[in-house]
């Protein structure tokens, strides 16, 4: 019997959702969406602890004086946003949720290569997370989200151990992830899918993967290091016996540097989906998109020093890491003209995913900026752990990172639940978050530019009206979060049922039935064009009656 003729026990066709409703169905699952329901799940619960401890820290900040928690706990708080944020949201959150869900069927498959391993990696994220949340509960952690040394070896007395023992687990589910993505876009294309037909999206995720497999490692075996220093007393980085501590930053930064890569890659993949469906037009400079995505990765493993231009090292060094950090900005602003250049007289609609996308491209081209500023030598010395950094930081990951994510949820939630939800106010919640974000951080390059450093909890009085409306913008970033959380939980029970491919997009994944059926495909398809073909006679969404491009972009076997 085939997918199509068979049913749920609601007399409905059997979906991923439907094909078993027990906790064990979920839990035994090796079907990928599924898998990537169980990170989505597992991310967002991190994403709201790492949000809460923040959220306290900017309660902190609105006085001056230090009158909410102590310096200690200060300290224990932002430490535990940047482990949870960094490593248990932002680096897993479109890769292992979207990339999950959405890889296979890109490419035609019916699952990825390894299923088992698929699921192994989400019980090993879920591992990882469980020492994080020991060492919360047993009093946090004090050192930073770095883990710097010889502080995180000698001198803090928290729980380093278990925080480290925590990310350095979760590395092997980003290497097991990594290596599945791989060798299913090597192996698993279905025929006629080259290598330049595949969409923009797997792309993302095939360079991300190499870049997750080769320099996970680096950093899983800088914190055993750490944690053979800390705990067996071998004196790797100690000074006084002979250690580097810097060595522990080149290590840190060779991997962390990739990281932002890992992080920010999908998030192009997934704005390249976007902008030119709601443009109804070919993707701008298709060939160039695809290498600038693969030098991102490449030369992303040069650039580690211009983490370290107050650290010592030579200054023909810094020369060198300054250089290679403005290459890198080369293939980034060739994606930006090439999104910008996709839209013009484009036939542009603008649903919520538009919105998000379009935000992504703001957020980022002012982080990607600003981080010419930290590249050049002399500026980078003026704003070295200032609130300058934290801007920068932030406008990149959580600014770029966090519209991309909110894009995709909106852009497949139809595909992944077969449920509409409400356009006004996900339109309202995307406006919301673009505020919201400036004004949490725009302040913040103010207050780094005159001087004032992070983490710390106190603060001369001059910078107050600073913090106050970057308190004040995080609640409304706060409000702008939680808003999806809502209608999306509702649209998900009462929304009426969304089409087979509502927005009418390219895409093998927009063929299949909403939500999917479990293995896919009833048959292999065919793939006879390349990615993002509109024709010519498409208008705007409402051109073309439902399903009339898939019979022309995929036919089975």
């Amino acid at each position: 019997m085939s997918q199509a003729a068979a049913q749920a026990a609601d007399g409905r066709p059997l979906t991923y959702l439907s094909n078993g409703f027990t906790l064990r169905s979920w839990l035994t699952s090796t079907d990928h969406k599924r898998i990537a329901i169980l990170y989505a799940v597992s991310i967002t619960a991190f994403f709201f602890l790492g949000g809460i401890a923040i959220g306290i820290v900017r309660l902190e900040l609105v006085t001056p004086t230090q009158d909410l928690v102590s310096a200690d706990t200060y300290n224990r708080l932002f430490t535990l946003h940047g482990i949870v944020m960094v490593w248990f949201f932002l680096v897993p959150s479109i890769p292992t949720t979207f990339g999950n869900f959405l890889l296979p069927m890109m490419i035609g498959a019916k699952d990825l290569a390894m299923p088992r391993l698929n699921l192994f990696s989400w019980y090993l994220y879920v591992a990882g997370g469980l020492f994080t949340v020991y060492a919360l509960i047993a009093g946090g952690v004090d050192t930073g989200w770095t883990f710097y040394t010889p502080f995180s070896t000698m001198f803090s007395n928290s729980h380093v151990l278990a925080a480290a023992m925590g990310v350095f687990v979760v590395g092997f589910s980003s290497v097991a992830t990594g290596i599945n993505f791989i060798v299913t876009t090597h192996m698993m294309r279905t025929r006629g899918m080259t290598w330049m037909r595949l969409p923009l999206f797997v792309w993302a995720m095939y360079a991300t993967s190499f870049v997750m497999v080769l320099a996970t490692p680096v950093l899983s075996v800088a914190l055993l290091l750490v944690m053979a220093e800390r705990w067996l007393g071998v004196p790797i980085f100690n000074p006084t016996h002979g250690g580097d501590p810097l060595l522990f930053q080149h290590l840190f930064w060779f991997y962390s540097h990739p990281a932002v890569y890992i992080m920010i890659l999908p998030a192009m993949g997934v704005v390249s989906e976007i902008f030119p469906c709601f443009a109804r037009r070919r993707i701008f400079g298709y060939q160039f998109m695809v290498y600038a995505m693969v030098a991102i990765a490449v030369i992303g493993f040069f650039v580690w020093g211009h983490h370290m231009f107050v650290s010592g090292q030579s200054g023909y060094a810094n020369l060198v890491f300054s250089f290679l950090s403005f290459v890198v900005a080369v293939p980034s602003a060739i994606k930006v003209f090439n999104w910008t250049a996709t839209l013009y007289r484009g036939q542009i609609t603008f649903e919520a995913p538009m919105f998000y996308a379009i935000g992504f491209v703001g957020l980022f081209t002012i982080g990607g900026l600003t981080g010419l500023f930290l590249a050049t030598v002399p500026i980078d010395i003026q704003a070295t752990d200032t609130y300058f950094v934290v801007a920068h930081f932030h406008y990149i990951m959580v600014g770029g990172s966090v519209s991309a994510l909110f894009a995709a949820i909106h852009f497949w939630w139809p595909k992944m639940t077969g449920r509409m939800y409400p356009e006004i106010w996900a339109r309202f919640a995307a406006i919301l978050m673009f505020f919201g974000f400036n004004f949490t951080f725009f302040p913040q390059f103010i207050m780094g530019w005159m001087g004032m450093p992070r983490r710390y909890g106190s603060y001369p009085p001059e910078f107050q009206i600073y913090h106050v409306l970057s308190s004040a913008g995080a609640l409304v970033l706060a409000a702008a979060y939680l808003l999806p959380l809502g209608y999306l939980t509702w649209a998900y029970f009462r929304a009426p049922r969304a089409p087979r491919n509502p927005w009418h997009a390219t895409g093998l994944e927009w063929t299949t039935p909403s939500p999917p059926p479990p293995l896919n495909f009833d048959a292999p398809p065919v793939v006879n064009e390349g990615p993002y073909h509109y024709h010519p006679a498409e208008v705007g969404p409402e051109a073309r009656p439902e399903g009339a491009e898939d019979e022309q972009r995929a036919s089975s076997a």
